[in-house]
């Protein structure tokens, strides 16, 4: 069995479904840390069958959690210190987002004015629609 080691301060995140960290990854901007940075794919996991799970050594000031609970509002997420859990975050699908996704309406005026944030409201929670709050084009 393979073996990673715990980290002393930092932060995990748990439950990802599995093949879903390499997103994660991205979304957060985790490549551009200088930090330890460890993505356990395919963990076994009693709940899940099977699990991702990235490890982040050092503070967790950089985590966007409006992206993270809109990847997948699931996740657990665990605060570090001296090697214990100190704090679980909760998640949620978060009512608006800003620069997570994109608008893919040409029209839009996000595609015209580039310096304009993209921002979406969250339209139906069931479906985990949102909606472009400038031209109201929809994304899943």
């Amino acid at each position: 069995m393979l073996n990673i080691s715990g980290i002393k301060n930092g932060v995990v995140l748990d439950h990802i479904r599995a093949g879903k960290s390499m997103e994660i990854y991205k979304y957060l901007g985790l490549d551009k840390l200088d930090c330890q940075v460890a993505i356990i794919k395919n963990a076994p996991s009693q709940k899940m069958g099977r699990k991702d799970i990235i490890k982040i050594e050092g503070e967790g000031d950089f985590l966007n959690l409006d992206a993270l609970g809109y990847i997948d509002h699931r996740i657990t997420v665990n605060i570090i210190k001296d090697s214990i859990i100190v704090e679980k975050k909760p998640l949620s699908l978060p009512q608006k987002i800003t620069d997570v996704i994109h608008c893919k309406n040409p029209r839009c005026i996000t595609s015209i004015e580039q310096e304009l944030p993209h921002v979406f409201v969250l339209t139906d929670p069931e479906q985990k629609v949102y909606r472009c709050i400038y031209c109201e084009a929809k994304h899943r």
